[in-house]
């Protein structure tokens, strides 16, 4: 009966834990480690959008590059093999309430020679 009157509120907000997710696991000590350590979940929404955060406003321009590259990756690597065109077409960075930011995506694709090689003031 808890868990229900938990789940009408939780469920719809995309909140309630989820096995595929790794929120219900029987090794309590790694999934902890790998929140610590800033695992990454992204979901995607029927049209591609995909919403995820890579960090905070507080932290150094390199770690948010870093996580930025990651994401990028791991969605590179998501890509299904009998897709084809483009995978990637716009991304727009954006704090929590704030207006989007477009970006340039010859330098966010993983298939581009120029990924993440622009300067560092960029």
């Amino acid at each position: 009966p808890l868990v229900g009157r938990v789940a009408r509120v939780l469920g719809p907000r995309g909140l309630m834990p989820n096995p595929k997710l790794g929120t219900i696991t029987t090794n309590v000590g790694e999934a902890v480690d790998n929140a610590l350590r800033g695992q990454l979940e992204f979901r995607t929404e029927k049209r591609g959008i995909v919403h995820c955060p890579i960090g905070k406003a507080s932290w150094e321009p390199t770690k948010l590059r870093e996580n930025l590259r990651s994401l990028m990756v791991a969605l590179g690597n998501a890509k299904p093999e009998e897709m084809k065109g483009a995978y990637f077409r716009h991304a727009t960075l954006s704090s929590s309430a704030g207006r989007g930011v477009p970006l340039d995506m010859t330098i966010l694709n993983p298939a581009s020679p120029q990924f993440m090689r622009a300067d560092e003031g960029q």
